[in-house]
């Protein structure tokens, strides 16, 4: 299943998969950001918005690519994030979102660069062409709710250096994502429509009207928590990524893992992204 994305409305998730905030040593930019409960995701962010005359209006989605910053040489402090992120049809009324309707959920690299100062979550989210990846193919998806098409799948990614293989991300099934399916997609609405201009978050009402109200938008809905090597490990020029978004039913993370190691194994019902860092 294919998706043309250049007139998509693209926004990610943050702090919607247990300690990937931490990690990501970003906790101390939401210290101000006040939430419903604990656990609930701390705000939605833009990297791609068609039409902007920003920075944000460069298309940055990749199925095959991710461009290292020129001006860090090997001193950028990039790291991939594995998600996976769904499309969306969107309603409105009075141009206020009243409803989303899924179509597609795939894998997806919200690759970040780890920067000390930036005010807005998204300064580290689009540096340019080739600075997001996104498989592409999509999996067709009628039911964000349990019982759906979602149910079953894991999240699971790698980094293959100098001819090893390393799990970069831990393998994370979607739904111990802190907030997911009729809960998520009623925060989603209500930060669409209420999310202002506030610390590392932006006025999304205002993204929505800058985009022209599009038909379609893009959520990412968080990133996996990190394995040592990836909490610890930046990504270098040259490095092989994979981010596997599998049905743990028909497939097991071992046949993944021999995939990602470029084994012929035959994997069933998977959406699969594969970038090399230039």
């Amino acid at each position: 299943m294919k998706f043309y994305l250049h007139h998509t409305l693209c926004l990610g998730i943050a702090g919607n998969f247990a300690h990937h905030l931490e990690q990501a040593g970003e906790n101390a930019d939401f210290v101000n950001v006040t939430t419903a409960c604990e656990n609930a995701p701390k705000g939605l962010f833009p990297y791609y918005v068609p039409g902007s005359s920003g920075f944000t209006g460069i298309y940055p989605l990749s199925h095959d690519t991710i461009r290292y910053p020129e001006a860090m040489e090997h001193n950028a402090h990039l790291q991939l994030e594995a998600e996976v992120c769904v499309v969306f049809g969107v309603t409105y009324v009075d141009h206020r979102v009243s409803d989303l309707t899924p179509k597609a959920f795939a894998a997806f690299n919200d690759c970040s660069i780890r920067k000390e100062g930036a005010k807005k979550i998204s300064e580290k989210k689009n540096w340019g062409e080739n600075s997001k990846g996104v498989s592409a193919d999509f999996l067709p998806l009628t039911r964000f709710e349990r019982g759906g098409e979602m149910d079953p799948f894991h999240i699971a990614s790698f980094v293959e250096r100098d001819g090893q293989l390393h799990a970069y991300g831990e393998d994370s099934p979607v739904l111990t994502y802190n907030y997911f399916y009729g809960q998520l997609k009623e925060w989603i609405i209500d930060k669409l429509n209420h999310q202002a201009d506030f610390g590392p978050l932006e006025d999304l009402a205002a993204i929505l009207r800058e985009a022209e109200y599009p038909e379609q938008i893009m959520i990412s809905l968080g990133a996996t928590s990190y394995t040592a090597f990836g909490e610890s490990e930046f990504l270098q020029p040259c490095d092989k990524l994979s981010v596997y978004v599998y049905d743990a039913v028909q497939n097991t993370l071992e046949a993944v893992t021999r995939h990602a190691r470029g084994e012929n194994v035959a994997l069933k019902n998977t959406s699969l992204l594969q970038q090399l860092v230039i």
